[in-house]
Parts: C-alpha cells; structure tokens; sequence
C-alpha cells in the first residue's frame, strides 16, 4: 500500500460503533464529518474504550478498511 502525499485523514470525534462495516462507516464519512468518501481521504472512528481503530478510505475500486486492536501494555 502506498499512501498519497496530498491524501487528507479525518478523525470522527466522539464514540463510533465498530460494529458498522464498510457501509456503515462510508455513511458516517458522508454525513458526519461531510464528506465524500470515495474522494481517497482517510477515515478513522474508535470505541467508547479507545483501544479499537478502523480507518476507512476509497482505493481505485473498492473500500479498504483496516481495523486496529490497541493493548495496554
């Protein structure tokens, strides 16, 4: 994966449901933080415990999502 130079990254504030999957999410990018999510930006959401990440974005055809599991130590 290579990541744009000019590839801007949102971050929703507040508590997201992880539970969403890419549908989900891609409408929270749209309607929450308002914007296109098929424009190639980034869109990270986390839990109310802060110790899970999902990043959304638009990859020439299709969404790619990463999920991340923080540990305490």
């Amino acid at each position: 994966m290579k990541f744009e130079r000019e590839a801007r990254v949102y971050v929703a504030v507040g508590i997201t449901d992880l539970r969403k999957a890419i549908n989900g999410l891609s409408v929270l990018a749209k309607e929450q933080l308002g914007q296109d999510p098929f424009g190639g930006s980034y869109f990270a959401f986390s839990n109310r415990g802060r110790n899970r990440i999902k990043v959304l974005y638009w990859d020439r055809n299709g969404y790619c999502l990463w999920q991340k599991r923080l540990e305490r130590d």
